[in-house]
C-alpha cells in the first residue's frame, strides 16, 4: 500500500472562495472564559484529529496543540527537547537514546511512559491504521517497512530500555532525523484512548498544552488550556475557533476573532500606514512554494521539450503582481527564501514565448496541435478556480495555442487520494516541515517517493539527493542539494510558481502570537493583556 503525505496551502484558495455563504451562529455554545481569557479564532473542521493518519495543514492546526512528541522546534527552528529532555547519538550517527521527563502525564491524569512511544509509532506504522505519513516520516528507522508491509508487528529499531528510555536505531546517518519526529505522526496517542473505538479522535487523549473541550462540526472548536501540561502551561484558558463562520478580515473589523490571516483581496487595506488595520499586520515569510506539477508517467508530459515550453510561457512576475497583488515571490526554483540549502545564483526558466513554441517544435509532436488532451487537476468543489489558476490557464491559451481543461476534486480525495486522481498536469503547494532541503527536494522529487505524485524520475537526481542526505558534513551536503535542485530545475521537473509569505493581523491586546516559517503559533505561549 502507498503511503502519501501532503501539506496543501492552496486548501486557502478554497476557503476564501467559499467564505461569502452566510456564516453559522455559535450563540450560547461558548462557555466563561475563566482566569486568563479567551482567544478568538477563525477556523475550519479538521479532516482527523488523530496524528498518525493527518496529512495536512488544516488538521495540524488543533494536532500541534492537542498532541506532543519527543522533540519540537526550538526558536532557532532546530529540533529542541519536548517530552524527551535530552538524547544521547552514537558515534555512527544511526542510534538515538532518548531519555523522557518524567513528569508527563496525558490530559486524564494517567503517567506516559516509553511503551506509549512504542505503541504510538507501531500503530501508525500497521497497514490497517491506513496512515499516508508513516513511511515518509518514520520511514527512516529500521524494521519500519516490515512493520508496513504487514511482515512484522513490532518495529525491530525501537527498543524500550526502561519506563523513561527509548532506543531508536535507523538506517543510516541523517541530519534531518530529529526534524522528522516534529511531525504529528511521531507524536505519542494513549493506547486506550485509540481502542476505546472508531471514533476516539473525537475526545482525543493527548499531552499537549491543550485538550479538546468541544467540537461542533461546522459551528465551533474550543480548547481549553491544559493544567496537567508538563511544560508551560498556557495562559489562555481557553481558544475558540469560530468554524466556517464568515470571512475572516470582516469578522476581525468587527471583533468577532482576534487574529485573522489576510488574503490578496484586502492587502491594500492593510498596507495603507494611514489606516486602522497598519499596526496590527505582521509579514512572515513561509518556507512554502506554489508549484504546477506534471504527470511525467503520461503524454505528453513524459517529454522533456513539453514541460518547459509549459514553463517558459508563463509570465510568473506578472501573475504574482496581478492575481497575489505581491503577497508573494515569483519562485525561479524550488527551495523557498530563509530555507538552509537556498540558492540566490539558480538558474531558473525564463519566461520566454518564442522559447517555448521552439521547445514544442522541437518536441516528438512538432506542433500544439498534435498534443493531446491535457486536464489540470485542482482542489475545489465544483465552484470558480482560483484566480491563480485561471490567469495561468489563460496564459498558455494566449501564449501557446493550448486549451487546458481544469478538473476540480473536493478536498478530502484531493489532499488524500492526489496519487490516483491527478490527470495530465496539478496545482499544488507545498509548507515546509522542518527547515531541510530534503523536506523538499527528496520528498517531493526523489523517485518512488510516496510524496512524488509526478512520479518523476532521474537518476542522477536520485544520486545527489541520497549522497546529501548522508553526508555529514553541512557544506558539502547543502551544495549538493543545491546541484540536484538546479538538474530539478533544467528537467522541469515542475513549474515553481511562487513562494509564500504570511500576512498576519494581531489585536494589540494579544501578546505572544507569532507564527513560525512552517505556518504554526503555539497557542500556549499567547496571553490577553487589556489596558
Amino acid at each position: 500500500m502507498n503511503r502519501k503525505r501532503i501539506i496543501y496551502i492552496l486548501l486557502s484558495l478554497l476557503i476564501l472562495s467559499s467564505l461569502l455563504v452566510a456564516g453559522c451562529s455559535c450563540d450560547g455554545v461558548i462557555p466563561p472564559a475563566g482566569e486568563g481569557g479567551t482567544l478568538s479564532l477563525y477556523g475550519i473542521d479538521p479532516y482527523t484529529l488523530d496524528p498518525a493518519v493527518s496529512g495536512e495543514m488544516t488538521s495540524h492546526v488543533y494536532l500541534m496543540q492537542i498532541f506532543s512528541g519527543l522533540v519540537r522546534f526550538g526558536d532557532n527552528l532546530e529540533p529542541a527537547p519536548d517530552i524527551a529532555e535530552r538524547w544521547e547519538v552514537t558515534n555512527d550517527g544511526r542510534t538515538y537514546t532518548f531519555y523522557l521527563r518524567q513528569d508527563v502525564k496525558f490530559h486524564d491524569g494517567r503517567k506516559l511512559t516509553a511503551d506509549d512511544f512504542k505503541y504510538s509509532w507501531e500503530r501508525a506504522c500497521a497497514p490497517l491504521t491506513g496512515s499516508f505519513t508513516a513511511a515518509t516520516y518514520l520511514g527512516d528507522i529500521v524494521g519500519v517497512g516490515e512493520v508496513l508491509a504487514g511482515q512484522a508487528t513490532e518495529i525491530s529499531g525501537v527498543r524500550v530500555i526502561n519506563d523513561y528510555t527509548l532506543e531508536v536505531t535507523i538506517d543510516a546517518p541523517k541530519s534531518y532525523f530529529l526534524s522528522k519526529l516534529t511531525y504529528p505522526t511521531a507524536f505519542v496517542v494513549d493506547r486506550a484512548n485509540v481502542e476505546s473505538g472508531g471514533g476516539w479522535w473525537h475526545s482525543p487523549n493527548g499531552t499537549g498544552p491543550f485538550k479538546l473541550k468541544q467540537w461542533r462540526e461546522t459551528e465551533v472548536l474550543i480548547l481549553e488550556r491544559n493544567e496537567l501540561y508538563y511544560g508551560g502551561v498556557a495562559k489562555l484558558n481557553l481558544v475558540v475557533f469560530l468554524l466556517w463562520s464568515g470571512i475572516p478580515m470582516n469578522m476581525y473589523e468587527t471583533g468577532e476573532i482576534d487574529v485573522a490571516g489576510v488574503g490578496a483581496s484586502y492587502i491594500e487595506k492593510v498596507t495603507d500606514e494611514t489606516g486602522p488595520f497598519y499596526m496590527d499586520l505582521s509579514v512572515v515569510p513561509e518556507l512554502s512554494f506554489y508549484y504546477i506539477g506534471f504527470n511525467t508517467a503520461r503524454p505528453p508530459f513524459d517529454d522533456v521539450n513539453i514541460r518547459r515550453a509549459f514553463s517558459q510561457a508563463l509570465d510568473k512576475d506578472k501573475l504574482v503582481s496581478l492575481v497575489f497583488k505581491g503577497t508573494m515571490e515569483p519562485a525561479d526554483g524550488i527551495l523557498p527564501p530563509g530555507m538552509p540549502g537556498y540558492n540566490e545564483s539558480l538558474s531558473g526558466l525564463e519566461y520566454d514565448v518564442e522559447g517555448a513554441k521552439e521547445l514544442i517544435a522541437e518536441s516528438s509532436y512538432g506542433d500544439v496541435s498534435r498534443l493531446p488532451p491535457i486536464t489540470i487537476t485542482t482542489i475545489g468543489r465544483g465552484g470558480a478556480i482560483s484566480s491563480e489558476l485561471e490567469a495561468v490557464v489563460y496564459q498558455w491559451r494566449e501564449n501557446l495555442g493550448v486549451e487546458v481543461t481544469v478538473r476540480q476534486l473536493e478536498p478530502e480525495r484531493f489532499l488524500y487520494h492526489l496519487a490516483e486522481e491527478k490527470d495530465e498536469m496539478f496545482s499544488t503547494g507545498w509548507i515546509a516541515d522542518y527547515p531541510h532541503p530534503q523536506d523538499f527536494l527528496d520528498i517531493l522529487f526523489h523517485s518512488g517517493a510516496d510524496n512524488n505524485y509526478g512520479e518523476y524520475s532521474n537518476p542522477g537526481v536520485d544520486a545527489l539527493l541520497e549522497a546529501a542526505g548522508v553526508e555529514q558534513d553541512s557544506n558539502s551536503s547543502l551544495e549538493l542539494y543545491r546541484q540536484a535542485e538546479q538538474m530539478l530545475v533544467d528537467d522541469a521537473a515542475c513549474i515553481p510558481l511562487s513562494f509564500g509569505r504570511n500576512y498576519v493581523l494581531v489585536k494589540p491586546y494579544v501578546k505572544g502570537y507569532e507564527t513560525n516559517p512552517m505556518g504554526f503559533a503555539m497557542l500556549n505561549e499567547v496571553s490577553l493583556e487589556f489596558d
